[in-house]
């Protein structure tokens, strides 16, 4: 009886601790299937894609591994969608192509084609594929089903512009250019570099960027961090530009690199267009007063040290500090480039002439080859000399000159006629 009593109380905790263990190990079981859900996303196999609210027949790839160690064949997805999406002809499914075949341990694609509502928000949304399969070494079909998530992106639309299309040559130039994402999706990571080797070989940018190749940058790399949908940053940069470049466009190639919303690091090439002024270096000298035709008149030389002509050229006399001098102004034309322009403005008085040293500013307005006006400031003290007719009249030395002549002629008849015999 205790032998007995004994082998029961050995079976009965022997249960007891297969129990304690299967309870222990239950946490921890896994059932494995056949197939197994690995990742969804707009798409094919071979590329992501972005996705905005309203785009139409777009791929969405589900991704499905084969884990089991049977070739499985006959693959077809069934794909209940959400509301934000559609199958093309406007229902609430979507199947995929036929999958051949997918030996053990091999990834297979199931891609269904549908359109986004022009409702859907950027955001995570659900959905739940069905997926039929047959094995080789059996008949009848199995089934499989998953939820899963996928993303509705929104896309990134990036757009490079130059703050101020017109740049000057012969001299430093602040330069601003806006990298724009008019997308509904963020950028992350954004660099952007000038880079004449990134230029896409299309017809529109193969104009080239010849003209790049004596341009001095002070930078030539900029990193922007993150661009939010609609939102822009702004690269400046400083540009020489050589005196070649005169009256043309100057196409700056900027490589620009991200990583968008499906998380992929990508790469694009946009062009800023700038159009390059010559540059107008002038100045005023020589200004005096000089008498022409007995009438006094302003006259000085305008030099242009630059690399293009001005247009359009004015000179204009206007007086300072009290002056009469009238305020006059005179066309010149062009002012060529490394030769001398004069110019010479007749003195007018406001009333009566005052002769002598007048304070005056001499303005010289001109215009560019895009017709933007200048205009080019000197002052000066000048010197009005009276006409020579108005001084001979107003000469204060003249009576004491003819009063010495009266004096000396009279002095010599006396003493003439004192020397004089008289006759008997």
């Amino acid at each position: 009886m205790r032998a007995a009593a004994a082998l029961l109380f050995l079976v009965a905790c022997t249960i007891g601790a297969s129990d304690a263990l299967g309870q222990q190990l239950g946490a921890y079981e896994r059932t494995f299937g056949t197939i197994k859900f690995l990742d969804a996303y707009f798409g094919t196999p071979d590329e992501k894609l972005e996705v905005r609210p309203g785009d139409s027949n777009v791929p969405l790839t589900v991704a499905v591994a084969n884990v089991s160690v049977e070739t499985i064949t006959g693959i077809r997805g069934q794909l209940s969608l959400p509301l934000v999406l559609s199958a093309p002809d406007g229902s609430r499914s979507a199947t995929a192509d036929a999958v051949l075949t997918a030996g053990p341990g091999d990834t297979f694609y199931l891609t269904f084609f549908v359109n986004v509502s022009a409702h859907a928000q950027i955001d995570t949304y659900e959905a739940l594929v069905s997926v039929d399969y047959s094995r080789l070494r059996e008949s009848g079909t199995r089934n499989e089903v998953f939820d899963f998530e996928f993303d509705i992106t929104g896309d990134t639309v990036i757009n490079a512009s130059a703050r101020d299309r017109f740049i000057t040559s012969l001299r430093d130039n602040t330069v601003l250019i806006d990298i724009t994402n008019t997308g509904t999706a963020a950028l992350s990571g954004v660099v952007v570099s000038v880079s004449a080797e990134e230029i896409d070989s299309s017809a529109s940018m193969q104009q080239s960027m010849t003209n790049m190749e004596n341009v001095v940058f002070n930078q030539s790399s900029w990193d922007l961090g993150n661009i939010g949908a609609g939102s822009s940053k702004t690269v400046t940069v400083d540009a020489y530009v050589p005196g070649t470049l005169g009256s043309e466009v100057l196409r700056v190639p900027l490589a620009i690199s991200y990583i968008n919303a499906q998380g992929d690091a990508q790469s694009v090439t946009r062009v800023a267009d700038f159009y390059v002024r010559g540059f107008i270096d002038a100045r005023i000298y020589d200004v005096g007063v000089t008498l022409i035709g007995n009438a006094p008149s302003i006259i000085g030389e305008i030099i242009n040290e630059g690399n293009e002509n001005a247009l359009f050229g004015f000179v204009t006399i206007v007086p300072l500090a009290g002056s009469n001098i009238s305020e006059t102004t005179q066309f010149i034309d062009e002012i060529e480039t490394d030769s001398p322009v004069p110019f010479n403005v007749p003195v007018e008085f406001d009333g009566e002439p005052r002769y002598g040293e007048h304070e005056i500013r001499v303005d010289v307005r001109y215009k560019d080859s895009i017709r933007e006006e200048t205009v080019l400031s000197y002052e000066a003290t000048i010197d009005v000399p009276a006409p020579e007719s108005e001084a001979s009249e107003f000469d204060p030395a003249l009576p004491v000159i003819l009063f010495a002549a009266i004096a000396a002629g009279f002095i010599i008849w006396r003493r003439r006629s004192r020397r004089a015999p008289k006759l008997q």
